[in-house]
């Protein structure tokens, strides 16, 4: 019997991460992340903690049903790990005030993720945001004129 060494702890919970955000399940969030979790930046009006995801969960169920989240790399070191990877999926519904298109996106996000044993304690975000805006042809009514 083999024991899991620390890295792999670290990856299990990593991709764990991203299946939960794959599946829009807080419930599966709750189990890779500290009840403490920062997701920086956050939702506004949220407080730290899993549960700031339910109502963003619930706009991705609607706007990305099918999305899947592709891990192109993942670098850890010590308590840190940087993620690059992709999701894809069919916009069903609004997304960011846009009406649904059916069309069919990509693009990339960015992640840093801070570690508390086995759990992941803080994730700073970054997704390409303007790529979407390109292949759905439209900047969200907030956006627009600014």
């Amino acid at each position: 019997m083999t024991s899991s060494t620390g890295e792999e702890i670290t990856q299990a919970a990593i991709e764990g991460f991203y299946h939960a955000f794959e599946e829009k399940s807080v419930a599966s969030l709750r189990k890779v992340v500290t009840p403490d979790w920062e997701y920086i930046p956050a939702p506004p009006g949220t407080t730290p903690g899993p549960d700031q995801m339910v109502q963003m969960f619930a706009n991705l169920a609607k706007a990305l049903p099918d999305m899947e989240v592709t891990i192109l790399d993942m670098l850890v070191h010590g308590n840190r790990v940087g993620v690059r990877a992709e999701i894809s999926g069919t916009q069903s519904g609004e997304l960011l005030g846009i009406a649904s298109s059916s069309k069919h996106i990509r693009f990339a996000i960015h992640s840093f993720h801070e570690m508390r044993g086995s759990l992941i304690a803080k994730t700073w975000h970054l997704e390409d945001w303007l790529s979407v805006f390109r292949q759905l042809g439209q900047l969200p009514k907030t956006l627009e004129g600014h």
